[in-house]
């Protein structure tokens, strides 16, 4: 198992006051995300759990994109992942960030 830990710092926090989701199924070329409103307004963060290991750079750089694209600030993003490319990775975080835009 390879823990990969990315933080950033966002242009602004995701409204809503949804205080937890889940998007995706680890299943075979999956992942599953579980997002957290738990950080100050502006700041993010993913821990990646794989058991690909070696993607290390991959996996920070679509994180850092997604960080500037998704906005995700107050966010903390916890992923298991099931071998998922990287254009699958971006559409789970930024499913989850919608579902976090909801007020529940």
């Amino acid at each position: 198992m390879e823990k990969i830990e990315v933080r950033g710092t966002a242009k602004r926090r995701v409204p809503g006051t949804s205080l937890r989701a889940i998007t995706g199924v680890s299943a075979s070329g999956n992942l599953e995300v579980l997002v957290e409103r738990v950080m100050p307004d502006r700041e993010c963060m993913v821990e990646v759990t794989t058991a690909v290991a070696g993607f290390g750079d991959i996996w920070r750089a679509v994180i850092e994109e997604f960080f500037e694209r998704g906005a995700p600030g107050g966010l903390r993003f916890s992923i298991n992942d099931g071998g998922a490319r990287p254009d699958t990775v971006t559409l789970r975080l930024m499913q989850g960030v919608r579902l976090m835009e909801t007020t529940k």
